[in-house]
């Protein structure tokens, strides 16, 4: 086993950041859904546009369900796809394959079939559940297809005898790979369990009231829709696939909402362009990307201290990993902290196998029982990221992320960027992030992107595309600010103004799409 080399100083930071742990229940998702529809049957648990579905309605239709899938061969431990528009139909489909023990993996309709039969075929998938039968039946006839039609379930009142050990397999997200092939990120019970009781960043309960709306492939949605039904909350759907602020506004305001998660992209236009859309709600949770400062300042003057709440986490730890409640920005730091360890994570800043004392930058690993066994089928990029260390006497697992931070003396931790995104220009190492950062500075800028290009020749350029706030907003506006903020080597060798930041499928500034705009 590899030791990590520790100094008093940084054994000392890291030590008080990880004192995180906190109490949670011992049961899989199945047996502390069960145990609130129980405790409030008459509650409301799932809104969508006019229907409401209260837990002893929900909590029947998803046994009636799992009847069929376990008649339709579905065993404990098997992987079932999941392909339901946003709708109670979706949640009740999630339910019946965890009341079956079986692992639901999501996936969007318009994906290309290779992909999803590769995706299938790695994740070991016997059975789709699916309010598209006919299509699914026709695009993978070598798998069974199981419909989810509410009309024709019988709510059944009695529980599965089945019990789901808290260390089987939740479910399945794939996220891109560097290799062009995606990668299966498996996360058990116990992970999705740690992420929403005794939470640190956002107070749940049976009062909480949650918007869901996230994509269901994208891991946010975990948080949005166990975090609200495991206290006995109220799960609300959104209407639309696509978020429109004033109709935000009016699910948010209608149905209460406690608490919303937004992605970095989504949360600055909201800044941008109508931040009342969210003044009613008690907690904003926001994170996806490295955040704005000027946006976050502006929410910070609108909402007031604490509101708003920064949250960070990679797929492979359980959705998130820490929590920053935005306060008064620090003079000098061109990125918001990522902040302190959610309960029951371990956060260690690493670099050359040395733990880092505050002030010095390193990798972030992650470690704590939301971390994911490994990669499905790729044994060698799990030994690699995933990796058992002595850290002063002590064995610890850790998740290597790939992104760079530091500890402040405060014990929050400041995101600096991937590793990968410090590139080589010219022979000169350039961070992205701080690029974009004096780039948002730029007066007349409501949102800016910094990637980088290679040429034919192989050589790599800086590029850099602008959302502008008004006329005065050009190419040249933007790069006679840098000049007075940047060295000549870390100035963009494009600037391209555009309409808006294009987003992937989970709400992340869509890179590939931005680049083939370009004229």
């Amino acid at each position: 086993m590899d030791k990590i080399a520790v100094s008093d100083e940084a054994l000392s930071i890291h030590q008080k950041i990880n004192r995180t742990d906190a109490a949670y229940p011992a049961e899989s998702l199945k047996e502390l859904f069960e145990a609130a529809a129980e405790r409030r049957p008459e509650a409301v648990a799932v809104v969508h546009r006019d229907r409401r579905l209260t837990y002893r309605e929900l909590n029947g239709l998803a046994n009636s369900l799992s009847v069929r899938l376990r008649a339709a061969g579905v065993n404990p431990g098997d992987v079932v796809g999941l392909c339901v528009k946003r709708s109670p139909e979706m949640i009740v489909a999630m339910l019946a394959v965890i009341k079956s023990g079986a692992t639901y993996l999501p996936y969007d309709r318009t994906w290309p079939d290779e992909r999803l039969n590769g995706i299938f075929g790695q994740a070991g998938c016997t059975a789709l559940l699916t309010d598209a039968p006919a299509e699914m039946t026709d695009r993978f006839a070598h798998l069974r297809v199981i419909p989810v039609d509410l009309p024709a379930l019988d709510a059944d009142e009695k529980n599965p005898p089945l019990r789901v050990p808290q260390d089987a397999i939740a479910y399945i997200v794939f996220t891109s790979g560097s290799t062009g092939s995606p990668k299966g990120v498996p996360i058990r019970h116990e992970g999705v369990v740690r992420l929403v009781f005794n939470s640190r960043f956002v107070d749940l309960d049976e009062d909480s009231v949650i918007p869901q709306l996230a994509s269901i492939f994208f891991d946010a949605a975990v948080f949005e829709i166990w975090g609200a039904l495991l206290h006995g909350g109220t799960s609300v759907l959104y209407p639309s696939d696509h978020v429109r602020l004033s109709e935000l506004k009016r699910v948010v305001q209608q149905n209460g909402a406690t608490a919303v998660f937004v992605t970095t992209a989504l949360f600055n236009v909201i800044v941008d362009e109508a931040p009342g859309t969210l003044e009613s709600v008690r907690t904003i949770l926001t994170g996806g990307e490295a955040h704005s400062l000027r946006h976050i300042e502006r929410a910070r003057e609108y909402y007031g201290n604490e509101k708003v709440v920064s949250v960070y986490g990679p797929t492979e730890c359980s959705v998130f990993a820490t929590y920053y409640p935005v306060r008064d920005t620090v003079l000098g730091e061109s990125a918001l902290p990522i902040g302190l360890p959610i309960q029951n994570t371990s956060l260690y800043v690493v670099r050359d196998g040395e733990l880092c004392a505050p002030g010095e930058a390193g990798e972030v690993c992650l470690a704590g029982p939301g971390l994911s066994p490994g990669y499905l089928g790729m044994d060698e990029l799990t030994k690699k990221k995933y990796v058992e260390y002595d850290i002063d006497g002590e064995k610890v697992r850790l998740y290597h992320t790939g992104d760079r931070a530091y500890c402040r003396e405060d014990g929050n931790v400041v995101f600096q960027g991937r590793l990968d995104d410090q590139v080589k220009v010219n022979g000169f190492r350039i961070e992205l992030g701080e690029i974009a950062h004096f780039m948002n500075e730029v007066p007349h800028v409501k949102q800016a992107y910094v990637t980088t290009s290679e040429k034919e020749s192989g050589e790599k350029v800086v590029v850099a595309f602008v959302v502008p706030a008004g006329e005065a907003c050009t190419p040249q506006a933007c790069h006679d600010h840098l000049v007075t903020k940047v060295p000549s080597y870390m100035l963009p060798g494009e600037i391209h103004l555009c309409d808006s930041l294009p987003l992937t499928g989970s709400g992340k500034v869509d890179r590939r799409a931005l680049l083939s705009q370009r004229h």
